[in-house]
């Protein structure tokens, strides 16, 4: 590859090109790849539990009038500095509250916005929190997920 604007640029044989490869016209490589449906054993949500926690953070939003997010995954390696960066990537993240989970690492953290903060002290968001645990650590995500969630909207009283 070569560029002669910052734009990378194939300079190769094309004919050592993989399968499912070509260069475009401008000269850059596109290269097509086989999609593979996820495997469903592999989801930690059935298709109707999603549909029931994308209700919940609709409703809690609504009700509180603070913008409430889920995040599933991965935190790295400095879970709260991660959850509090993918916070502040939410629109009006001074209004929002994170609940940021990864269940292969066994961390929750829980992010308010500043205007949150008021509305959803650190003692309420810990109340939620221990509840969550408490089912994660039956083995039930989705529920601990959805009781939290009315848990810190409790907490956070309705939309003033």
């Amino acid at each position: 590859m070569g560029s002669g604007s910052g734009v990378a640029v194939f300079q190769g044989n094309e004919d050592e090109l993989p399968e499912g490869a070509v260069v475009t016209n401008s000269g850059r490589l596109s290269v097509a790849r086989e999609f593979h449906e996820p495997d469903p054993s592999e989801q930690p949500f059935t298709p109707v539990q999603l549909a029931r926690l994308d209700d919940a953070l609709t409703l809690t939003s609504r009700e509180t009038g603070l913008r409430f997010a889920l995040y599933l995954g991965d935190l790295g390696d400095d879970p709260r500095r991660t959850a509090i960066d993918l916070h502040s990537r939410i629109e009006g993240y001074n209004d929002a509250v994170l609940v940021a989970v990864s269940p292969a690492q066994r961390v929750l953290e829980i992010v308010t916005g500043a205007e949150a903060k008021v509305r959803l002290p650190d003692r309420g968001a810990k109340l939620a929190l221990m509840s969550m645990v408490a089912s994660f650590k039956e083995g039930d995500l989705f529920n601990g997920l959805l009781s939290g969630l009315r848990m810190l909207a409790d907490q956070a009283g309705t939309r003033h």
